[in-house]
């Protein structure tokens, strides 16, 4: 369990659900017209700013979170809610709208 302290704003995802920063996407051009922010599409890739505990089960059993504050995500275009802290724009989703843990070579 780990909450973000984002200036003056602290949030801690509650059960199954991690906090997102987006990372940004390179600029793209196209024979060298700049796209414009709204033909862009959304980011997929983001860092895990902070996370809740985990899955609890019918059972009453915690099942632990696979992700880690740090970490390198892939998750789905349209996942999560978009939300903005301190001007920058972050995602609250559950885990499983995570597809993949990025990891460098």
């Amino acid at each position: 369990m780990t909450e973000a302290v984002l200036s003056k704003v602290k949030i801690q995802p509650l059960g199954d659900r991690v906090l997102v920063r987006p990372l940004e996407a390179e600029k793209q051009e196209r024979g060298g017209l700049i796209i414009p922010d709204t033909a862009k599409e959304k980011p997929q890739e983001g860092e895990i700013i902070a996370a809740g505990k985990g899955k609890t089960t019918d059972e009453g059993k915690l099942l632990a979170m696979d992700v880690k504050v740090g970490d390198k995500v892939l998750y789905g275009k349209y996942s999560g809610t978009e939300i903005k802290i301190d001007g920058q724009d972050h995602l609250i989703m559950h885990q499983d709208d995570i597809l993949g843990i990025l990891q460098s070579k």
